[in-house]
């Protein structure tokens, strides 16, 4: 089917045209057959990975807008994918369609430039950043027409399931108004899609189309073996007898490389990510050309910090082997790096890459050959086999649109192919399975959030919050009505007990289950953190002890043990005039890894050195100190709820003694948030003063901006890592602010 051809105004037919659109593959087609333009009708489409989804969601997109003034919602469950299909769908801002198009992203990073979404009319968030949007009913959400759900099948998944669950119990049940917007899921290949689509009440489009074919390969023992059952000697070429490298995956990556492709080697350890790469390299340069090595030398030198401070050694060796064309990605990579690497790989700079399976389910980066070494992982507990998805999404990165006319995937097998071939590439994926009732803390916040926004005028009865969640897709699965009354129960008498919720008349929340609502967390642990403040230690610091406490939180993740060459540092911090309250005890079992770097972190440890000394990477050490600032904040927001109460209770020895341990937990989140003691605080907050810089000043006897705005210009410059430029910007700032 032409563009050309397809019912939409000639303006959108010309803006596609422009686009480089002239044809509908296989799917796109049968989604407009099915009813993608109709406004009654939702649509889930299931297809393989680069299969053209992304023009099924802008062809919805452009015939909603071209229809209606309502919004259109983007969901993806991932803030990468959410910021790659922004930066795909902002060209709409360039289309005039009557009226100027705005595209938004909100995805819930702090970093982000903050937008006004109610101006928006197409609008790209995580399922996290939208569940917040329509918990706190803004008023944007009563405006949308049209929600298109990428990655709907992640409804399944353990940690990221619920949250988009309940979104779309709320889209579909009348949450947001009388008329439910049309839903659009897409979705990768999964085998019950069919009740997926009865729960949405969705026109079904299935196929098995790719835009790039792909061949599914086991290798074992020199053999390749496909899904047609072919055997090859060799690395799927007849002139090889033996592979070219001792590990056979570096050389199916190789032979890739030397005929002028790319490949991407799916590593289940980092450490072997960074290992083979850095392997690969020594093979992969001598297959570069001289203009090929000029521009992988300039992007060797961006990968590299400014400040050698800065640098670590995971840095450094990425910058090296980039030099060779091939790179590492994993989430011991900051953003930065991260990003770098993906650019180039897109521009086909890096030719060989390895990288962790989270980046199968993330950011778009296709090869002509992917490579699985093994289908085994370790969890937490132990070693087993990746499922039928998590391989399905691997492979499916195999094969690039723009260049390829066949996408290779192939795992390595150290035995006989069969059960491999069987298992993964002639199996189907796991079914669906919701997760919404498998998590008490995932109920706990889902059912204080209904029963906040259902009594906003009058108590809500337990009859509308079984009705509510019976609308989910849990309850569409459950064979037994009961079970779901009955977990349901269990958690309404646990948000009593926690004193969140009461049923007097009809449920309600309390005043503390509202400001928990806010926060957003386990109700659990904020109970549990009432408990902290009750029984905190009057009269100390507590800086070991909140630490301590928030690292031992269920919503704290990296929650790893202190290996025995880092025990005796640990052992050096742990500070018992530190406790947060009387009953709180440091052991081997509940003092983390997450903590010692978080303690270091606070002392302005720099990135080098707590490479060095505990391996821990800028990627990780920013995931942690990102938990950690949240969970510090929702502490402090504890606390003053509990000072507030004592107010009204006019309780002024209590008020004062909550005051204080919100100031220091204030200051702590500011500690967590810069990477620097208390001490450096005031520095930190003058522009291009860091945490090394901070440092450097405090040594000189700039201890704050009095002293800083004493100081002559001349004297400041000559500072290390000052200079005239900065030192000067520091006067102006001073200057104005110190009075």
């Amino acid at each position: 089917m032409k563009i050309s051809k397809l019912d939409l105004k000639p303006e959108v037919i010309d803006f596609l045209t422009s686009q480089g659109y002239e044809k509908l593959f296989e799917p796109q087609e049968e989604a407009v057959k099915a009813g993608l333009f109709d406004d009654k009708k939702n649509i889930l489409v299931t297809i393989p990975t680069a299969s053209g989804k992304t023009l099924i969601a802008m062809l919805a997109t452009l015939s909603h807008l071209s229809k209606h003034k309502t919004k259109v919602v983007y969901l993806t469950p991932l803030r990468a994918l959410t910021s790659e299909k922004f930066e795909e769908f902002k060209k709409l801002e360039k289309f005039n369609l009557g009226r100027k198009i705005k595209v938004a992203l909100s995805t819930g990073d702090s970093k982000e430039k903050k937008e006004k979404l109610e101006d928006a009319d197409v609008i790209f968030l995580t399922n996290e950043s939208m569940d917040a949007n329509m918990a706190f009913q803004q008023d944007w959400i009563y405006d949308i027409g049209l929600v298109v759900s990428d990655e709907i099948h992640l409804i399944g998944d353990d940690t990221r399931g619920p949250t988009l669950e309940i979104v779309l119990t709320r889209l579909r049940s009348g949450f947001i108004g009388k008329n439910p917007p049309r839903i659009i899921g897409l979705s990768a290949t999964i085998s019950n899609s069919d009740e997926l689509a009865d729960w949405l009440d969705c026109d079904l489009v299935e196929s098995t189309f790719r835009r790039v074919p792909l061949s599914e390969a086991v290798y074992s023992r020199h053999i390749i073996t496909n899904q047609d059952r072919e055997e090859t000697e060799g690395n799927l070429s007849n002139d090889r007898q033996e592979s070219r490298h001792q590990k056979d995956w570096i050389g199916l990556g190789l032979d890739t490389v030397d005929d002028g492709d790319q490949c991407l080697i799916f590593a289940m350890t980092r450490k072997n990510a960074v290992a083979w790469a850095k392997e690969a390299g020594r093979d992969v340069v001598k297959m570069l050309n001289e203009n090929q090595k000029k521009e992988l030398e300039k992007i060797s030198k961006k990968i590299l910090p400014k400040d050698s401070y800065d640098n670590t050694k995971l840095t450094t060796e990425l910058a090296q082997m980039v030099k060779n064309g091939t790179a590492f990605h994993h989430a011991g990579l900051d953003q930065r790096c991260r990003t770098i690497i993906e650019t180039e790989y897109k521009n086909r700079h890096i030719k060989f890459l390895t990288a962790t399976p989270t980046l199968a389910a993330g950011v778009n980066l296709p090869a002509r050959r992917v490579v699985i070494p093994s289908v085994m992982r370790y969890t937490n507990n132990g070693l087993e086999k990746i499922s039928i998805l998590e391989y399905k999404q691997m492979c499916g990165r195999a094969g690039r649109p723009q260049y390829d006319d066949m996408g290779e995937s192939i795992i390595i097998s150290k035995g006989y192919p069969d059960e491999i071939l069987e298992h993964y590439v002639d199996g189907e994926p796991e079914p669906l399975e919701s997760k919404t009732l498998d998590e008490d803390s995932s109920l706990r916040i889902n059912l204080l959030g209904f029963i906040f926004t259902a009594s906003k005028f009058k108590p809500t009865s337990y009859e509308k919050i079984i009705k509510f969640f019976s609308q989910t897709f849990a309850a569409y699965q459950l064979s037994n009505d009961s079970v779901l009354e009955k977990k349901i129960t269990k958690q309404l008498e646990k948000l009593k007990e926690y004193g969140m919720i009461t049923d007097d008349n009809g449920f309600e929340p309390t005043k503390f289950g509202i400001r928990v609502f806010y926060l957003r967390i386990d109700p659990k642990t904020a109970f549990d953190m009432t408990g902290y403040v009750e029984d905190y230690v009057r009269g100390t610091k507590h800086t070991f002890g909140i630490l301590h406490m928030i690292t031992n939180l269920p919503e704290f993740y990296s929650q790893f043990p202190v290996p025995d060459k880092y025990q005796e540092d640990m052992d050096d911090l742990i500070n018992k005039n530190e406790k947060l309250y009387t009953q709180q005890k440091f052991s081997d079992e509940d003092c983390f890894k997450s903590l010692l770097i978080l303690y270091k972190w606070i002392d302005a440890m720099t990135y080098q050195d707590m490479s060095e000394h505990f391996d821990a990477e800028p990627g990780d050490i920013f995931y942690i100190k990102e938990n950690a600032k949240d969970l510090v904040y929702t502490f402090t927001e504890i606390v003053k709820f509990w000072r507030d109460h004592a107010k009204e209770n006019e309780q002024k020895k209590i008020v004062s003694e909550y005051q204080n341990l919100i100031d220091e937990s204030d200051l702590l989140r500011l500690q967590v948030v810069h990477g620097v003691p208390e001490k450096y605080l005031e520095l930190v907050k003058i522009k291009q003063i860091g945490r090394v810089r901070a440092q450097i000043l405090y040594k000189n006897g700039y201890k704050n901006k009095t002293t800083l705005k004493k100081a002559p210009l001349e004297k400041l410059a000559a500072i290390d890592k000052i200079g005239m430029i900065l030192a000067k910007s520091i006067k102006s700032q001073v200057e104005k602010k110190v009075k």
